[in-house]
């Protein structure tokens, strides 16, 4: 599901995130990310729906595999943000 990008007051593009909330690049994770949250994921995610980053930018910024970013997806897409939970995997898995 592709969101509709939106410029800020400051001119910026944004997309809304998971939260709810506006979403630019100055909000997702840094680069060097190594403990992925819930929120952190779907921001990830948002951001590439929304088209503020490219899947391969997202894959390169972060050290993901395809695979894994795809999962986040489907994860998001079946069970919302809470199929984003690692410590829930077993109870999710098809």
């Amino acid at each position: 599901m592709l969101q509709e990008r939106r410029l800020n007051n400051n001119g910026e593009q944004y997309v809304v995130g998971p939260t709810g909330t506006p979403l630019t690049l100055r909000d997702l994770p840094p680069a060097n990310t190594s403990r992925w949250v819930i929120r952190r994921k779907a921001e990830v995610v948002a951001a590439v729906r929304g088209g503020l980053i490219s899947v391969d930018e997202a894959l390169t910024r972060y050290g993901l595999t395809a695979e894994e970013f795809a999962a986040w997806q489907k994860a998001i897409d079946k069970w919302g943000m809470q199929g984003l939970r690692t410590t829930r995997i077993q109870s999710y898995r098809d």
